[in-house]
């Protein structure tokens, strides 16, 4: 599936991803290929990103997702650097 991270400051992240884990406003939940669509909140904390055979790790301070034709698109307030 296509992801897509963004802030109001930058891209932090366009390619292929076949999971990612989000820190949902309501508990931590993971998106794969072919998910059904949806819109969710997101909290402060890590997603994480499986791609190419490896995990990413972006700390984001909330926002929103949106799954839908197996495109995920985040919108996020602010990415923490460490």
């Amino acid at each position: 599936m296509l992801l897509e991270v963004v802030t109001p400051d930058k891209k932090v992240f366009e390619g292929e991803a076949s999971a990612v884990t989000f820190p949902g406003s309501d508990g931590e939940f993971q998106v794969l290929g072919n998910h059904a669509p949806m819109i969710s909140s997101l909290g402060r904390g890590k997603m994480i990103i499986k791609a190419s055979g490896k995990d990413e790790v972006v700390m984001i301070d909330g926002g929103v997702v949106e799954v839908l034709n197996n495109k995920v698109v985040v919108l996020a307030e602010s990415v923490i650097e460490d």
